[in-house]
């Protein structure tokens, strides 16, 4: 933008120094490190959401088995020590190592027609 009755003139500014620049971006890589080598560390191979997942995959598991028993005796085996079964059996799949306490109780909600315990974005 050009003012009237005023000289154009290049202003530069300056930025950070190189060196300042390489310092900060070099810190900062070795805090991400840190970081991504605690997470890994701690977790391995549950993700830090693993008990929500767990719950869920029961949860989809009984409520899918409730919608397709037409005369309800498999939702009432369910109700009745199913779910533990099924997961004693390793019917529950991946999700349920995460924490077979949370998939059995995520069933037992399914299968019985509550609501998922946490629904929406924010619970």
């Amino acid at each position: 933008m050009v003012l009237l009755g005023q000289q154009t003139a290049l202003v530069r500014h300056r930025g950070p120094r190189r060196r300042t620049l390489l310092t900060a971006g070099a810190a900062a890589a070795a805090i991400c490190l840190t970081v991504a080598g605690y997470v890994i560390d701690t977790y391995s191979e549950r993700p830090p959401w693993g008990t929500d997942i767990a719950y869920e995959a029961g949860f989809l598991q009984g409520h899918r088995i409730r919608r397709h028993d037409m005369d309800g005796a498999r939702v009432r085996e369910l109700l009745e020590g199913g779910c533990a079964r099924m997961e004693a059996e390793g019917l529950g799949g991946q999700k349920a190592t995460h924490n077979p306490a949370e998939w059995v109780a995520g069933c037992v909600d399914g299968a019985a027609g509550r609501p998922p315990r946490h629904q929406g974005l924010a619970y």
